[in-house]
């Protein structure tokens, strides 16, 4: 079974990201969905919350896991032996760094591939910070993220 990593900080996971796996693994049969342990960035979620919500949200989908990771991407896909990583773009804003990025990695590790997924077009204006932006002052984000993740976050904005 062709297996590939999709990477990301996911805090949290949204809509446009469950169908960007939803997507993949019908390309790849098993993707292994990475949180990434970014330092630069702080995140509202600890990483072992967002590990969490996204196994909660694929606990009955065979061929999906999900673990977190730092440090280089391209380590992380060796150790794993994947050597195909999944990104999404909504729009033509992400490719630039997506591109830049691919390239990167490739120079690192060549045997190391990176596919592009345009996100569903109901989803392109979707990110994470503009979820808990909206979630923040309490605004509907039903069509946003699934359930949990909204309960989640009306957890971090009580009222």
């Amino acid at each position: 079974m062709k297996k590939a990593i999709y990477p990301g900080s996911f805090d949290p996971i949204t809509n446009g990201h469950i169908d960007i796996v939803n997507r993949a693994q019908s390309l790849f049969g098993e993707i292994h969905i990475s949180v990434i342990e970014n330092p630069h960035k702080s995140p509202l979620f600890s990483i072992s919350e967002r590990i969490t919500l996204i196994q909660q949200i694929f606990a009955d989908r065979p061929g999906i896991y999900v673990e977190g990771f730092h440090g280089l991407l391209v380590d992380y896909a060796k150790k794993k032996h994947i050597s195909t990583i999944i990104r999404g773009l909504r729009a033509v804003s992400d490719f630039d760094y997506e591109f830049q990025m691919a390239l990167t990695n490739r120079h690192l590790h060549p045997e190391i591939d990176t596919v592009f997924l345009m996100t569903d077009e109901k989803y392109s204006y979707l990110s994470s910070s503009l979820v808990k932006q909206v979630a923040k002052f309490k605004g509907n984000i039903d069509s946003f993220v699934p359930i949990s993740i909204a309960r989640a976050l009306q957890e971090k904005y009580p009222s």
